[in-house]
C-alpha cells in the first residue's frame, strides 16, 4: 500500500467518523456499529474512540449478535 493509498484510506475513515458523529446524541455503541459497517477494523475504532480494541471488538459481537437475532 503506497502513502497515497494509506492517506485516501485515512480521509475515508474521517469523512465516516464526522458523519456519524454529526448525528447528535449517538450511543458510543451505535457509533462502533456504524463505523464497523463501514469497514474500519476494531483497532482503528478504538484509536478513533479513544478505547480499546477489545471493548470495540465485543461491542461489535454484541451488535452483531442483535441484529443476527432480530432478522
Amino acid at each position: 500500500m503506497t502513502t497515497d493509498d494509506i492517506m485516501l484510506q485515512r480521509l475515508d475513515e474521517m469523512v465516516c467518523f464526522l458523519a456519524i458523529i454529526a448525528k447528535r446524541g449517538a450511543r458510543q455503541a451505535d457509533l462502533i456499529a456504524e463505523l464497523g459497517d463501514h469497514g474500519l477494523t476494531p483497532t482503528r475504532i478504538a484509536q478513533l474512540l479513544g478505547t480499546s480494541a477489545n471493548a470495540v471488538s465485543v461491542t461489535l459481537h454484541k451488535v452483531r449478535k442483535a441484529r443476527k437475532s432480530k432478522g
